[in-house]
């Protein structure tokens, strides 16, 4: 009864507008409540969940993305992504994934890369002939390469959902493979759209001008060489190498580049104090939930219900899939990693998953709904840029879900993929 009591608040708070972080938090309290048990207990799980070093490498990255986005490094980052493969068929679509593979691997974040390559690439494609849907299709669904190449945020509150038994570093190296997987496949449909569509390639500019791009472009993707360099070499801790990574993106974008503002530094100050708020609130009231879910026993019943429904394990790989796409429909990221980690890693270890592969299905799984409606934050981003409907857009988007989805299966059905790195530097 009380599981109900507290999953019905939750879902009741969703469905009224109520924010995801205090629905969480007061439905928590609530089955605290009814169970009889001190509700200082609950405050206490609720300061234990941001009482983590780990997290404070959050704001870090955070910063660090504002600060990129404001500073010109995402406009040099187009430059030579468009010098390089902007000869292709198409080719400013294939430049747009390739693009967020190089920011999204530095800023951590999807939103972060829709917001500043989306306000970059959108308008020139549409300038150059290509259609709305297409340009803002491209740019959303390649957002999600932020939350799979680290650094990324999203992996350390996974990494603190887990309990702190998974190594924020392995999840780095994780996410590297499946994350350039993902890239490929969009890619390809990218140009193949195109092609269909009767899209023209760019001039390429000559191998001279493609040296002068990398090397302009050069002191902004050194920020991604301190972060995730220095995390791997074991020089800094997560939380220093995001200090100090920011600290650099900070003097590149003012002695080197030149181009950050007193005004977009303030804007970049308040985005970030605001998103970290908001991740900061979550964790905190998602400490307490998930504390009630494990009184419940909800993980070992998840367990006992999938197996009751078959005991092959690729059909509850499967389920598990199916279950988080329509979750990251519907809800926040970030909430989900902290709520649906302590259900299904149980069971993903029960099958003999190794949790760094899981980490990266639980990741590709709820970026995908970030590019979904009716939540999708990258959709409405891409699509505000873009000034085209929705409507539209989900009407031509399902080929580059595709693309998504079957890099997720192969992330789910073969281990290699996000093993491999972690077995052969991590160990």
């Amino acid at each position: 009864m009380g599981l109900l009591i507290m999953m019905g608040i939750f879902a009741f708070g969703v469905i009224i507008g109520v924010p995801v972080a205090f629905a969480l938090g007061i439905g928590a309290v609530s089955a605290f409540y009814f169970e009889g048990l001190p509700l200082i207990i609950a405050f206490q799980r609720i300061i234990s969940g941001i009482n983590v070093f780990s997290l404070l490498a959050i704001p870090f990255f955070i910063f660090a993305g504002e600060l990129m986005f404001h500073g010109g490094i995402a406009v040099r980052l187009v430059r030579l992504a468009s010098s390089a493969v902007g000869a292709i068929r198409g080719g400013l679509g294939v430049v747009n994934v390739f693009a967020s593979m190089l920011f999204g691997g530095i800023s951590g974040s999807a939103v972060a890369d829709v917001s500043a390559l989306g306000s970059i690439l959108i308008p020139v494609m549409k300038e150059k002939g290509y259609d709305e849907d297409y340009a803002v299709n491209v740019t959303v669904t390649s957002s999600i390469a932020g939350i799979m190449i680290p650094p990324s945020h999203n992996m350390i509150l996974y990494a603190v959902a887990t309990g702190g038994g998974v190594s924020i570093t392995q999840l780095f190296l994780s996410g590297i493979i499946p994350g350039v997987v993902m890239c490929i496949c969009l890619a390809l449909v990218a140009y193949l759209v195109a092609v269909k569509r009767g899209y023209k390639s760019e001039v390429f500019p000559g191998y001279y001008a493609l040296f002068l791009h990398f090397v302009t472009a050069l002191p902004g993707l050194f920020t991604a060489v301190i972060i995730v360099g220095g995390v791997l070499s074991g020089i800094f801790t997560v939380t220093e190498s995001g200090a100090f990574g920011t600290l650099y993106a900070f003097l590149v974008t003012i002695f080197v580049y030149r181009a950050l503002t007193w005004k977009n530094f303030k804007i970049a100050v308040v985005n970030s104090v605001k998103t970290t708020s908001m991740v900061m609130i979550l964790v905190a009231s998602a400490s307490a939930f998930g504390y009630m879910l494990t009184f419940y026993q909800v993980p070992s019943q998840m367990i006992t219900f999938m197996n009751g429904i078959s005991s092959n394990p690729i059909i509850i790989l499967l389920m598990i899939n199916i279950m988080l796409l329509i979750l990251g429909m519907i809800m926040d990221m970030a909430a989900l990693i902290l709520i649906c980690t302590p259900i299904f890693l149980p069971l993903a270890i029960s099958l003999g998953m190794d949790p760094l592969q899981f980490g990266m299905i639980l990741m590709m799984n709820l970026g995908l709904g970030l590019c979904t409606p009716p939540v999708g934050a990258c959709l409405f981003v891409g699509c505000a840029i873009g000034k085209v409907p929705i409507e539209r857009v989900v009407k031509t988007i399902w080929p580059f879900y595709f693309a998504i989805f079957s890099a997720l299966m192969l992330t789910t059905f073969i281990p290699a993929i996000s093993l491999t790195l972690p077995n052969l530097i991590g160990s």
